[in-house]
């Protein structure tokens, strides 16, 4: 069987109980992955990424240059377009958004440092009418080499 990819384990640990996510956080530590876990929520889409990007820079997910910076970028903007099926407009969604967020950062294979230094960011959560009881689970995964 393949082993898994940092897409799989920011999978995981999006979509697992406190337990189960803080076992993983730490078997993956161990295996040299950074790891950075949120909540964000709002009906803008700006504020989610701002979210995201300030809460990486605080803690030292990644560091103050381009290449970072674009990386995280790309691969926040990708996973929104999956969270959003698509419809991604920057500014007003129209649509409740409720989520976790799963940064992790390391090899694009685990044990294999010949795939190099890659960024994953998965959003999970809900998302739907601004009225309550009308939301939906969505997940949106982005992958980006750094």
């Amino acid at each position: 069987m393949k082993k898994a990819g940092i897409g799989k384990i920011a999978i995981r640990i999006s979509i697992a109980d406190k337990e189960e996510k803080d076992f993983l956080i730490e078997k993956y530590s161990k295996k040299n992955y950074h790891i950075l876990t949120g909540q964000a929520g709002s009906m803008d889409s700006k504020n989610i990424i701002a979210a995201i990007e300030t809460a990486a820079m605080r803690k030292d997910f990644i560091r103050e240059n381009y290449r970072e910076e674009h990386a995280l970028y790309h691969a926040t903007m990708e996973a929104f377009t999956g969270y959003c099926r698509g419809q991604v407009e920057l500014g007003e969604v129209l649509r409740s958004t409720g989520l976790v967020y799963t940064l992790v950062r390391g090899n694009l294979i685990v044990d294999d440092k010949s795939s190099g230094s890659w960024l994953s960011v998965v959003l999970y959560g809900e998302i739907g009418s601004p009225r309550h009881g009308f939301e939906h689970e969505a997940i949106g995964m982005g992958i980006q080499p750094i």
